[in-house]
């Protein structure tokens, strides 16, 4: 376990310096040399503004799951036609019953908000240990910093989500690469899943990762993309893999409860 470093403290004049969001995406090494250089928290800043984001989306994504389901366009399951006329009645009986804000923005946003900060911290554990596995001389501390600002692609991902449902009046059926996959069973379920979190926003946020480790770790680049290649691999996995089993649920758990 590493120490506490003891001048890793925030530092004021820099910690909301709301530019370096903008400059960082362009010269993301020139800011991760002003990082290693001033070994300070400044995770605070990306994970705000990918919090604020990610609550944009939830709140236009879910006026518009709202409004089609006022006009009767529910989502449909991916084995739909394989449900007995009764389960199907029942899930769209408990869908129209499922449209409350609490149901249509609150959870959604709790979750979401949970997913995020856990899956922030889990996925900095993974990376510094496999880079601490490689030679890397980071601490958990610069693992924080690295991969809050390398995650920034994905808050330009949902405002750009958001432009589209404004511009186009839905939301979003087959976000990334899931479009090219019918889910019909389990196997292609988890492949769409899969592939709904590919996209170039993804592969932005290894590159920066990569760049980020090898410059605060003092990694070579083969290490640092090898390393973050793994731990995105099963990320990538792990996620697909609760993805499809809330997939699965849900369905069941619907037409069950009501």
């Amino acid at each position: 376990m590493d120490q506490p470093n003891p001048s890793f403290v925030p530092s004021a004049s820099r910690q909301f310096d709301f530019k370096r969001l903008l400059t960082f995406l362009f010269q993301p090494n020139k800011h991760f040399e002003q990082m290693a250089a001033e070994e300070a928290f400044s995770w605070q800043l990306p994970m705000l503004f990918l919090s604020l984001a990610l609550v944009l989306r939830l709140l236009i994504s879910g006026y518009f799951q709202a409004r089609a389901a006022a006009m009767g366009q529910v989502p449909l399951p991916p084995d739909w036609q394989w449900w007995t006329p009764e389960m199907q009645n029942n899930y769209m009986q408990a869908m129209q019953q499922t449209q409350s804000p609490v149901f249509v923005y609150v959870i959604p946003m709790v979750l979401g908000l949970v997913g995020l900060w856990l899956g922030w911290l889990i996925l900095s554990g993974l990376l510094h240990l496999a880079s601490t596995l490689l030679g890397g001389r980071g601490a958990m501390g610069m693992a924080l910093n690295v991969t809050a600002w390398a995650s920034l692609p994905f808050a330009l991902r949902d405002l750009l989500r958001v432009v589209f449902m404004l511009v186009v009046g839905r939301t979003i059926s087959s976000p990334g690469l899931s479009g090219f996959v019918q889910a019909t069973d389990t196997g292609t379920v988890f492949l769409a899943q899969v592939l709904s979190n590919v996209d170039v926003f993804f592969i932005w946020h290894l590159i920066l990762l990569t760049f980020g480790f090898r410059r605060l770790d003092s990694l070579s680049t083969l290490k640092a993309a090898s390393g973050v290649l793994m731990v995105l691999f099963f990320s990538l996995l792990a996620q697909s893999a609760f993805g499809t089993l809330a997939s699965r649920l849900g369905g069941l758990m619907v037409t069950r409860q009501f």
